[in-house]
C-alpha cells in the first residue's frame, strides 16, 4: 500500500501542534492568576500571596520553556511539508507572525527574566509590572496566532495574484485581515479556554495539598482564587461558544452541518443532537438523542427556521463528518461539565464545607484533564471542520502540500518527532512532579521584610540569589 504524503503531513502537523498546545493555554491562564495573586500581595501585604506568586511562577517558567521549544518546530514545517501553502499565505501570515514577534514575544521574553529571577532583586512594584507584561505578552501572542488561523477559516483583506500553482494571496487591507469575520469571537473563545485551564490547574494542585494536609493556608487561598476565575470563565464560555457557533453557521455552513450531523436541509426547524453516530452512507445520525428545533433556535433564534445541510455542498467538499461531530460534541459536553463542577464547588465554599469534602477535592485533583482535553478537542473540531480546505474556499489541503518531499521522509520524521516529544513529555512530567512535591516556600521561611529602596544594586548588596527553579540560596 502506498503512503499518502498529504495524510502523513497532516498527521505530522497535528502531532506537533497538539503537543505544543499543551503549554500555551496553561501559561496564558496561569499568567493572569499570577498577576492577581501578586497584586493581592501588594494590596494586603499578606506574605502568603507572595508565596503563591513565587510558587506559580516556577510552574509558569517550566511550561513557558517547553512551549517555546515545541513551537519552533511548526514554523519549520510550513517550509518543509507545506511549501505551496506557505507561498500562498506568506504575504498574509508574514504580517501576522511579525506582529506576534514584535508585540508579543519580545514583550513576554523581555520581562520573563525579571519575573523568574527578579524576586529580591527589583522593587516589588517593578516585579509586579514584569508579571503583568509577561501575562500580556502571552495573551498578545495568542491574539496574532488566532488572527492568522482565523484568516484561514474566513479569509478577508486580500486579493489573488498569479494563476495555478503560482497563485498566492496578496495583502490589501491589514486591518481587514486582523478583524476577519471569525477572528475576534475565536480569540475570546481561545482565551477563555486558557483561563479555565489555568483555574482548574491551580485547583488540582491545591486540592492535592489539602487532601495531603500540606500547605493548607496556601492551598485554600489558591483554590479559592482559582475557583472564582474558573467559575466566571466557565459561564462566560457558554456565551462565547454560542456566539462562536453562530459565526460558524454564517461563515462556514458546511462546517456547522458537519458539527451537528445535518445531512439534509430541513424545510422547517433543525434538531440538535445531544449525542449520536453520524452515518454518511445513509446520511443520518444513528443512535442519537435529538431535541427538535433547538439547532435552529440556537443559530437564528427561531425554532422553525431551516438550517443548511451537507446536501447544499458537493460531496468532495464535505468535512469528515464523524470526526467533526464527535470532537465538537465532546468539547461542548466538557464545557457544561466545567460549569457544573465549579458551581457545585462554589456552593460548598459558600457553605464553608468545601475543604472538608474530600470526594469533591479528589474530583478536582483529576478534573484538570478536562480543560486540557477541551482545548485540544476545540482545535481538532475547528480544523476537521475546515477540510478539505486549508484556506477556506481558496486552497485545498491536498494542493498545499510540498511537491518535493516524499511520503517516506515525512513518515520517518513523524517517528523521530514522536520519540523526541515523548522524551520531552516525560521530562515535563518529572519536573512538574518534583516542583509540586516540593511545594511552596513556607511563609515563615521567606526572606525578611524587604529593605527600603529599589533596584538591582540594593538587591545585590543584600546578597541573595535565586535559581531558574526558584530555590533561594544565601551567597557564600
Amino acid at each position: 500500500m502506498g503512503l499518502d504524503v498529504v495524510l502523513l503531513s497532516r498527521v505530522q502537523f497535528a502531532l506537533t501542534i497538539m503537543f505544543h498546545y499543551i503549554f500555551p493555554p496553561l501559561t496564558i491562564g496561569l499568567g493572569v492568576l499570577m498577576v492577581f495573586m501578586e497584586a493581592m500581595y501588594h494590596k494586603t501585604r499578606d506574605r502568603q500571596y507572595e508565596a503563591m506568586a513565587r510558587f506559580w511562577t516556577k510552574i509558569f517558567a517550566v511550561n513557558f520553556a517547553l512551549g517555546v521549544a515545541s513551537g519552533i518546530v511548526m514554523e519549520f514545517q510550513f517550509g518543509t511539508n507545506w511549501a505551496t501553502y506557505s507561498r500562498f499565505v506568506g504575504d498574509i501570515f508574514g504580517s501576522a507572525l511579525a506582529a506576534e514577534g514584535i508585540f508579543a514575544f519580545f514583550l513576554e521574553s523581555g520581562f520573563l527574566a525579571v519575573l523568574v529571577f527578579g524576586w529580591d532583586k527589583v522593587s516589588p512594584g517593578m516585579h509586579l509590572f514584569s508579571t503583568i507584561m509577561v501575562s500580556l505578552g502571552s495573551i498578545f501572542s495568542a491574539v496574532w496566532i488566532v488572527v492568522a488561523n482565523s484568516w484561514q477559516q474566513t479569509p478577508a483583506g486580500y486579493r489573488i495574484v498569479g494563476e495555478g500553482s503560482a497563485a498566492r494571496a496578496e495583502l490589501t487591507d491589514f486591518w481587514a485581515v486582523v478583524f476577519n469575520p471569525s477572528s475576534m469571537n475565536r480569540l475570546g473563545h481561545v482565551l477563555i479556554g486558557a483561563f479555565i485551564l489555568g483555574g482548574f490547574f491551580v485547583m488540582s494542585i491545591a486540592a492535592y495539598y489539602i487532601l495531603k494536609n500540606r500547605h493548607l493556608d496556601f492551598a485554600k487561598k489558591s483554590f479559592t482564587i482559582a475557583l472564582v476565575v474558573a467559575t466566571v470563565f466557565s459561564l462566560l464560555q457558554l456565551v462565547s461558544g454560542h456566539d462562536q457557533a453562530q459565526t460558524v453557521a454564517a461563515t462556514q455552513p458546511a462546517k456547522m452541518a458537519a458539527f451537528e450531523g445535518v445531512y439534509r436541509t430541513t424545510q422547517d426547524g433543525a434538531p440538535l443532537y445531544l449525542f449520536g453516530v453520524p452515518n454518511n452512507a445513509k446520511e443520518r445520525v444513528d443512535g442519537g438523542l435529538a431535541v427538535p428545533g433547538l439547532l435552529s433556535f440556537l443559530i437564528s433564534g427561531d425554532t422553525s427556521k431551516p438550517v443548511p445541510g451537507l446536501d447544499r455542498f458537493p460531496r468532495e467538499d464535505w468535512p469528515p463528518v464523524g470526526l467533526s461531530f464527535q470532537t465538537y460534541h465532546a468539547m461542548v459536553a466538557l464545557g457544561f461539565l466545567f460549569i457544573a463542577l465549579t458551581l457545585l464547588a462554589a456552593v460548598f465554599l459558600w457553605r464553608r464545607g468545601l475543604f472538608e469534602t474530600r470526594w469533591l477535592l479528589w474530583i478536582f485533583v483529576f478534573a484538570v484533564i478536562g480543560p486540557y482535553l477541551a482545548n485540544q478537542l476545540g482545535w481538532l473540531a475547528a480544523e476537521f471542520g475546515r477540510q478539505p480546505w486549508i484556506v477556506y474556499g481558496l486552497l485545498r489541503t491536498s494542493d498545499g502540500v510540498s511537491k518535493s518531499v516524499p511520503a517516506s521522509h515525512v513518515l520517518g520524521s513523524i517517528v523521530l518527532y514522536s520519540i523526541v516529544y515523548l522524551l520531552l513529555f516525560l521530562i515535563w512530567i518529572h519536573v512538574m512532579d518534583r516542583k509540586i512535591r516540593q511545594g511552596p516556600e513556607e511563609v515563615t521561611d521567606l526572606p525578611p521584610e524587604r529593605l527600603p529602596g529599589r533596584g538591582f544594586l540594593r538587591a545585590a548588596a543584600r546578597g541573595t540569589g535565586e535559581s531558574m527553579t526558584g530555590s533561594s540560596e544565601p551567597r557564600k
